[in-house]
């Protein structure tokens, strides 16, 4: 018999069900078990809740949850167990003897349903426009100004030395050079960091993933923006987390539910972009991080702040490391959207009694990081090449932001939140996972709003690139299929 776990205790304890009569109860909630086994976020062998735990747990009857999983029977999800429950079926329900199994035709592109294939479109996205790419157009990068810095650090040795930092492993908390950079670097946006709480990454996404190892074990509650990011959503749930979805305004994390949470589930730890928030473009005010910081000292929980986008962000924009002091926050930051997404460099800044931790499980994931390419990123901050660039950059997407909001608010969108940074979080009116999808057919690749949910639910909301939204042909051909969807 296949090895059994039970993840009852690892479920939300309730779901926001509608009663508008668009949806039964049963297919609102057969709906949510079927995205949480298909993003393999409920595993095979899986037991899922009794029918009263289930029925207790989303305030319906008895008679809604047998009716829920009847229709997860019927898809092939799942599989009863006489006297044990449901359970999350092995595999996908065998096809009909004689019938071909469906199968979409290989070149017909589909819309990312989860963090794995948005990740694939991203690396790989077929040429295709972008309007909901997470990064800056290449031509917006300086590739001159890259291949600079790295002629000046293979030229700052001995002709027998060059390329010396290429040839040996790295110091294991990162270049000293970088480090004192990023000191600098840190201290222009108030936070205060000595070189020695600094350590360098393969990112900033290895940066989230080495601190969550260190500060957490499998089962600890963690809180999470809603919306957010959907790659940090799957990472916390691959490593074992259970998520606590705090609904994410414009100026910060909603407080009250974040208290509720944390009195109900004592979480290890928050995780949230305090500047230019992915996706909406929110920043954090003044009062609401002075507010969280309280609660973070109250209920006894770490802060992860991702900085990813401060160089698209005014200096002055409150950080949490910085009214912290490093005590309880992680500050953590990269290149990658700035310089080049292929210089995986990235760092965390920490409090000082975490730090040693922190490299210890940074050589056991990957020994060190690149010297070479940490010492041109060195270059790029001593000489002000990056500050320079970064006003550019800024300049350049101030300008296709103004075009873009234009454009969308012309198709009839609304923004959630004040227009600024990269994001815009658009209103669409329509489910934009079918929306989106509509849209790839006609060639645009885009970003539905049910990627940036917790658990994936649809939605009328999507996010917009302002640097690539400015095709006026994208929002004529949004338009037409939105209409379309409609009538």
């Amino acid at each position: 018999m296949a090895r059994t776990t039970d993840t009852a205790a690892r479920l939300p304890a309730a779901l926001q069900l509608s009663r508008d009569g668009s949806r039964t109860l049963s297919e609102q909630l057969a709906a949510h078990y079927a995205a949480l086994i298909r993003q393999r976020l409920l595993a095979p062998g899986s037991r899922l809740p009794s029918v009263r735990e289930g029925a207790r747990r989303h305030g319906v009857s008895p008679h809604t949850l047998v009716a829920t999983y009847d229709q997860l029977l019927a898809q092939g999800l799942v599989e009863a167990q006489r006297q044990r429950g449901f359970f999350v079926r092995e595999r996908a329900a065998p096809a009909q003897r004689g019938e071909a199994p469906a199968a979409s035709p290989p070149d017909s592109p589909r819309v990312p349903v989860d963090a794995s294939t948005l990740i694939r479109g991203m690396l790989g996205s077929g040429g295709r426009p972008g309007p909901g790419l997470g990064t800056l157009p290449p031509a917006w990068l300086d590739a001159p100004m890259l291949q600079a810095a790295l002629r000046r650090v293979l030229a700052s040795g001995r002709e027998d030395e060059l390329g010396a930092a290429a040839l040996h492993y790295g110091e294991p908390a990162g270049d000293p050079r970088l480090r004192e950079a990023l000191a600098q670097r840190l201290a222009d946006v108030g936070v205060r960091a000595a070189p020695r709480q600094i350590m360098t990454t393969l990112g900033a996404t290895q940066a989230l993933d080495l601190v969550s190892r260190a500060l957490l074990a499998p089962g600890d509650a963690v809180l999470v923006d809603e919306p957010g990011w959907s790659v940090e959503y799957a990472r916390l749930t691959l490593l074992g987390m259970r998520l606590l979805p705090v609904p994410r305004g414009p100026d910060g994390p909603d407080l009250a539910v974040m208290e509720a949470l944390a009195r109900e589930h004592r979480p290890r730890l928050y995780v949230t972009v305090s500047v230019l928030h992915n996706p909406t473009g929110g920043m954090l005010s003044l009062a609401s991080a002075h507010q969280l910081l309280q609660l973070a000292q109250a209920h006894d929980f770490h802060v992860i702040e991702d900085d990813t986008y401060a160089h698209l962000a005014p200096a002055h924009a409150p950080r949490l490391a910085a009214l912290d002091g490093l005590k309880r926050c992680f500050h953590i930051s990269g290149f990658s959207k700035i310089l080049a997404p292929g210089w995986r460099v990235g760092f965390v800044a920490a409090p000082p009694d975490w730090i040693e931790r922190l490299i210890d499980v940074k050589m056991l994931a990957s020994l060190t990081t690149p010297a070479l390419l940490e010492q041109a990123v060195a270059v790029c901050l001593e000489q002000g090449l990056l500050r320079r660039h970064a006003e550019r950059v800024v300049a350049r997407l101030d300008a296709a932001r103004g075009r873009s909001v234009r454009l969308a608010q012309g198709a009839g969108c609304e923004f959630v939140c004040p227009p600024q940074g990269l994001f815009g979080w658009v209103e669409t009116g329509v489910d934009t996972e079918a929306l989106a999808q509509r849209l790839l057919d006609r060639g645009w690749s885009t970003a539905p709003g049910s990627l940036f949910h917790a658990r994936r639910q649809p939605g009328t909301k999507m996010r917009i690139n302002f640097a690539t939204a400015q095709d006026a042909a994208f929002w004529r051909d949004f338009e037409g299929e939105r209409d379309a969807m409609r009538r």
